[in-house]
């Protein structure tokens, strides 16, 4: 083996993924150190206002963010060793994910809405794949948008996630006129519980302010988190589409799965553009989908011996981010 397969093997090993999650812990402290400031985020949903920076030490609330950064990343790799959705041996798609959150360190520094909606996606993507063509799977659709529901009285974010499960289970093939009722109760429900709870009355239901990216401006400080945005949504939609015929090689499970990252990538990318005052909620998922991409694109270009460089370009990047954000003025 040449010393450019060693390299490419390593990018695909633990020990790569692992320097990566080592790299994220060091670089919320530096940015906690360094005073870097949380996004300001609108932190109203469909009936609840709440402070995401939950916890009173803003250590305490990094770490937790942290926390649920990894568990992101090893809930995707238990996935990964289940459904097989990247069908080469790799935990790239975990190091991508977390070097792509490096690029953005004012949502390192505190529990946030974003990191919230990721967890939530990766933790739901088990019910969507087991329901593969199981015509049964009703229970999995109502606990779905159940979920989704219950995230968006807290924040408008957790709609993004209706349209890409919608299109989820439809290529599933599992969302007959059952499957649709489960989803409308499942829509329903939570806010049905609450009211009928009396934790909350129609009074309190609010609609989203959304400012598109036709009308940016008065967001101090987002301009960077936008700048960042629009790269990582150009590399994941730029590998999306190279990645695209060979994996429509792919045997039909497995196309699906991979069709229903494409589908969140594209809600992310969509979203940011209708909701660019919460720009900062939806990178961690886009983030999140690009580096499905990343380890399609290293893995499917085997035969490319320089393949790993496009790896380094991603590194200094990332890491080019993260220290403009931290020094800035």
């Amino acid at each position: 083996m040449t010393s450019r397969e060693h390299i490419n093997e390593y990018f695909n090993g633990q020990p790569f993924m692992l320097l990566c999650a080592l790299a994220l812990m060091v670089a919320t402290g530096v940015a906690l150190s360094m005073g870097v400031q949380p996004v300001v985020e609108e932190t109203t949903g469909i009936l609840y206002s709440v402070k995401w920076t939950l916890f009173g030490s803003g250590t305490l609330s990094a770490v937790v963010n942290v926390l649920c950064l990894l568990l992101t990343g090893g809930l995707m790799l238990a996935l990964n060793k289940v459904f097989s959705f990247v069908r080469s041996v790799t935990r790239l798609f975990v190091s991508a994910f977390f070097l792509l959150q490096l690029a953005h360190p004012s949502g390192l520094v505190s529990f946030n809405a974003g990191t919230l909606l990721c967890l939530v996606t990766s933790v739901t993507v088990l019910p969507l794949f087991a329901s593969f063509q199981d015509r049964h799977s009703q229970r999995s659709i109502f606990l779905v948008f159940a979920l989704a529901a219950t995230g968006s009285m807290f924040h408008y974010g957790f709609l993004a996630l209706i349209p890409a499960f919608l299109l989820g289970f439809l290529n599933m093939g599992v969302l007959n006129l059952k499957g649709l009722l489960a989803m409308l109760f499942g829509l329903v429900t939570p806010f049905w519980i609450v009211l009928g709870m009396g934790m909350a009355s129609l009074a309190d239901f609010a609609m989203p302010h959304i400012q598109g990216i036709w009308n940016m401006g008065g967001h101090d400080g987002m301009d960077w988190v936008l700048i960042t945005a629009a790269l990582v949504a150009v590399i994941g939609i730029v590998l999306a589409v190279m990645n695209f015929m060979t994996i429509m090689n792919y045997r039909m499970q497995t196309r699906v799965y991979n069709a229903f990252f494409v589908f969140v990538l594209v809600m992310a990318v969509i979203a940011i553009c209708i909701d660019y005052g919460h720009v900062a909620v939806y990178l961690p998922l886009l983030c999140l989908m690009t580096s499905v991409q990343v380890a399609h694109t290293h893995t499917l270009r085997a035969t490319r011996p320089h393949r790993y460089l496009f790896l380094l370009l991603l590194i200094a990047g990332c890491i080019a981010s993260f220290a403009v954000n931290v020094i800035k003025p």
